[in-house]
């Protein structure tokens, strides 16, 4: 095989790759996107779930992973922990 041969190839190869990857994550960020709009909670203008964050008792506007993970999650502390148990749940307080 010839160096311009193999060159064309791998750079076919490589777009290849890299298309792959944009659909990839253009798939995943949709479906994280269509499981957490299918949580039943109040939102705002932006889309964002309107709920009471349980660890600093404060209204947050915030995005709602797939998982039911609040953005504001952090993994390990018991409050956080809870809250996104109850967003899963459907009972986490809201405003």
């Amino acid at each position: 095989m010839t160096d311009g041969i193999r060159d064309r190839v791998r750079s076919a190869v490589h777009d290849a790759a890299r298309s792959a990857g944009r659909t990839y994550e253009r798939a995943r960020r949709e479906f994280n996107e269509g499981q957490s709009s299918r949580l039943d909670l109040p939102r705002d203008d932006d889309g964002n779930a309107r709920i009471v964050c349980r660890r600093y008792a404060e209204r947050r506007a915030v995005r709602v992973d797939g998982q039911g993970r609040p953005e504001c999650f952090d993994a390990g502390h018991p409050d956080c922990e809870g809250c996104a148990e109850d967003v899963r749940d459907g009972r986490v307080e809201t405003w």
